[in-house]
């Protein structure tokens, strides 16, 4: 029997180095982490995606790698990771971790052997090209670099890299690089991991040819067959994962078109375990941006129906920029103007720079509004560090790293982050302003009853007990009002209603029909505790949100 515990599972992303410092010296590690461990259990996550922990220069924060099979020393050891890995087991917490190999760091000693001569062994580990291409694709960050070959005097030939200079192309075209990130699969498997997200999947196969007419490929040697290329390497990847632990997945960060779906799902659900509904985020924060429903609603009602195992993954913010690509430039502008109405809170001429809490000017109805739709959307939800109690962003600091501040524990020093002085922090947490941590941590919201953090601990509590939720068929009902979503959720016999107003009025809801003799609804989210039958019509607040559990007869709308 097929084990998808991630469709039940809660995510919680977090960066080891702006976690938790443990040794006093400046950057998060394990030791550290191992102590915040039951923050995360309490907040309700079942599983953790760790940012890159390897060995880096850290010019690109850790996606930039020099060894794929150790530990960053100034993270810990590898007796701390297993350590941590034990602890997060004991609390029920999974782990996965990012696998970055599309790219590597050009301190790579595959890249400094390639650079050597065309007869290093490691030469065609990476993209090289004689000449300059006339016809090169966009760098993905534009401003930064302006093109994605580079040339390289020692190599005396230009190397291809889609992403920052010093991050050269890993060439997946060549079968020992396929069968490296095979080993590199199985080594962290060994230790104990769950899977991986996949690092920018699109860019994974980008060198790989279009498969030909009845022609198959075979990777890893594993004795698997896919005709598809390139999108057989996701089978293949796929294939090596679950060979070695039947229950390890795979969470490609993918931002496609629609058509593109089954490509990296399959079309048996034989490729990616699970992807990121970009798209909804985008249409969601459209809907929050218009206060209208429309946006987000025409997409839920047109999304695919997944193959087996399939899964989204909704989110609100990760930690890169708030990527509006997929809406029109008369919608980008619309959400820019909403809530990065600088230039300096935009980045890449596509994207956001700022977390959801500044975005929403700090107001606790509407960032609570927010997690409550992505928690009631089919899918596995995924909560960044520092979004339970609202942390705001740092604009000084330069692309995506505004996003990427040290959690704020207290109002002691550092926000207890660290013991270490001021200047011996790998980066300084937010200190002034309404974000500073002397008014925003977690203990000051563990002592509030209905601070953001205590509010979202009981969404996401409700939400865990709710599989129509998670794995359940999505519809949505008609509204009278364009600010309020209402959809239903229903399995196994099971149907929920949640409505959500987008609006900063109050409403009054009529249900496209009334229920029927013995047929009641129950408030999930009762301020009582127990589940009380629920009046029509309904009232919502400005901002507000009612989860409803249909009792009684089935439940049919207009």
């Amino acid at each position: 029997m097929l084990d998808f515990w991630y469709q039940d599972a809660v995510i919680y992303e977090l960066d080891v180095k702006v976690y938790q410092d443990g040794n006093a010296d400046g950057i998060g590690d394990f030791r550290g982490l191992i102590r915040r461990l039951p923050h995360i259990a309490g907040l309700g996550a079942t599983c953790l995606w760790l940012r890159p922990f390897y060995p880096s220069p850290l010019k690109d924060d850790g996606y930039d790698v020099t060894d794929y099979y150790a530990i960053d020393p100034r993270l810990g050891t590898f007796g701390d990771f297993v350590v941590f890995l034990s602890a997060a087991r004991e609390l029920g917490l999974r782990v996965i971790a990012d696998l970055v190999v599309n790219h590597t760091s050009d301190e790579h000693p595959w890249f400094q052997s390639a650079r050597q001569g065309r007869d290093s062994p490691y030469r065609d580990y990476y993209v090289w090209s004689d000449e300059r291409p006339e016809e090169a694709p966009p760098p993905i960050f534009p401003g930064p670099e302006q093109g994605s070959w580079t040339y390289d005097k020692r190599a005396e030939a230009y190397f291809h890299h889609r992403f920052y200079r010093f991050q050269p192309d890993l060439n997946t075209a060549n079968p020992a690089v396929r069968e490296e990130i095979g080993k590199i699969i199985s080594f962290w498997l060994q230790l104990g991991l769950s899977g991986f997200r996949l690092d920018a999947a699109p860019f994974l196969i980008e060198h790989l040819p279009t498969a030909r007419p009845g022609e198959v490929t075979v990777f890893f040697n594993v004795g698997e067959q896919d005709s598809e290329r390139p999108f057989g390497l996701l089978r293949e990847l796929r294939t090596a994962l679950s060979w070695r632990q039947g229950d390890a997945v795979f969470l490609a960060e993918a931002n496609i078109a629609p058509e593109q779906y089954q490509d990296y799902f399959g079309q048996q659900g034989e490729r990616m375990h699970m992807l990121f509904s970009f798209l909804v985020n985008q249409r969601l924060m459209l809907a929050l941006a218009r206060q209208e429903a429309s946006p987000l609603a025409e997409l839920l009602e047109s999304m695919p129906t997944l193959p087996p195992g399939g899964q989204w993954v909704n989110f609100l913010r990760n930690h890169d920029e708030l990527d509006l690509g997929r809406l029109s430039p008369q919608e980008r502008e619309a959400v820019y103007d909403a809530f990065a109405p600088e230039k300096r809170m935009r980045v890449y001429n596509r994207g956001i720079r700022r977390r959801l809490a500044s975005m929403l000017e700090g107001d606790q109805r509407r960032i609570e509004l927010a997690h409550a739709l992505m928690l009631s959307l089919p899918g596995t939800p995924m909560i960044r560090y520092g979004e339970e109690i609202g942390m705001g962003d740092d604009l000084s600091l330069p692309e995506r790293i505004s996003v990427r501040t040290p959690m704020q524990w207290s109002s002691e020093p550092n926000g207890g982050f660290s013991q270490a002085p001021p200047e011996r922090l790998f980066r300084s947490p937010i200190s002034s302003g309404p974000y500073g941590y002397a008014k925003l941590n977690v203990a000051r919201q563990q002592a509030e009853p209905d601070s953001l953090l205590n509010r979202l601990m009981r969404l996401v509590r409700v939400r865990k007990s709710c599989p129509e939720m998670a794995h359940g068929r999505l519809s949505v009902l008609p509204s009278e009002h364009p600010a309020v979503l209402v959809h239903r959720c229903e399995s196994q016999g099971g149907a929920i209603l949640a409505l959500h107003n987008l609006g900063d009025f109050a409403i009054q809801v009529r249900l496209a029909q009334e229920l029927e003799p013995g047929e009641k609804l129950t408030d999930l989210l009762s301020s009582s505790g127990s589940h009380e039958e629920t009046p029509l019509p309904i009232e919502l607040p400005a901002y507000g949100y009612r989860w409803l559990r249909l009792v009684g007869n089935e439940w049919k709308s207009r």
